[in-house]
């Protein structure tokens, strides 16, 4: 399905209108997304998939406050992005926590920075260290922790000021394919538990397939809607999905058309 005008509703969370970035650099302007449009409905899952390159981290640090669009807009809840805001949590690729504060005082930074009630932040996040998994963690130190460990303790810090949107930065790409899946099904666990509007951006179609109620494919820089699939498999999800027949078609589905666009 091509996506030239953002189709929204009362129920819509995030409006993506007509998105264009440039970046000015040392040999001239560069064009990182051009046209975007599409929404994002409330509690809704959504993957974005592209090329290494093609702006979809550009795309995240708009919908994020980081970047500034150079022409169109996005909206949450019908206000426009104008900057960083509470109302939203993002995991980076690097999980990026302080080597000197426990697994539980990195998940509190936000409060901090927010100056929210202590008392109500600190069982906030203890509740979520447990949501988790991490609950006989919270005292240890980053060095004492796993990969995949750490990146927990960055999802439950991107939630403990209990966001309306959380933003994913191929939170996973730096782990072990075993690591990787046993977090995709933490993360499938967390969002129900949450549901949380939340916004993926990943480079594997089986993870996009696995997680998302619809992928977006981009196109190669400056990036595009390619078009937007939707993922009509049954929730919950399970690992053995993958597995599947439906599955199967989905991702092949997705791999025909990035194959189509990037040939």
């Amino acid at each position: 399905m091509k996506m030239t005008e953002v189709q929204t509703d009362i129920s819509t969370a995030i409006e993506i209108d007509r998105l264009t970035k440039r970046y000015q650099t040392k040999d001239g302007p560069v064009l990182a997304l051009e046209n975007v449009s599409f929404g994002i409905a409330k509690s809704e899952f959504i993957s974005v998939l592209g090329p290494s390159g093609c702006g979809k981290t550009t795309l995240l640090k708009v919908l994020a406050g980081l970047e500034i669009a150079s022409q169109g807009e996005v909206r949450m809840h019908g206000k426009p992005v104008r900057g960083p805001n509470r109302h939203t949590g993002i995991v980076f690729q690097s999980p990026a926590l302080m080597q000197w504060r426990s697994a539980l005082n990195n998940v509190l930074l936000p409060t901090e920075i927010l100056r929210l009630p202590a008392d109500r932040s600190r069982k906030d996040a203890l509740q979520l260290l447990e949501l988790v998994g991490l609950a006989d963690f919270a005292n240890k130190l980053p060095h004492e922790l796993s990969g995949g460990m750490q990146q927990r303790v960055a999802i439950a810090r991107a939630l403990v000021h209990r966001p309306d949107i959380l933003l994913l930065d191929e939170p996973f790409s730096a782990l072990d394919t075993m690591t990787r899946s046993q977090l995709n099904v933490e993360l499938l666990r967390i969002w129900s538990d949450s549901k949380t509007t939340s916004m993926l951006i990943t480079h594997s179609i089986p993870e996009a397939v696995f997680l998302s109620d619809r992928v977006v494919v981009m196109t190669p820089r400056p990036a595009q809607v390619a078009e937007i699939v939707t993922i009509d498999l049954p929730r919950p999800r399970t690992p053995e999905m993958r597995v599947s027949t439906d599955f199967v078609r989905l991702t092949d589905r997705i791999g025909r058309i990035i194959g189509l666009e990037y040939v």
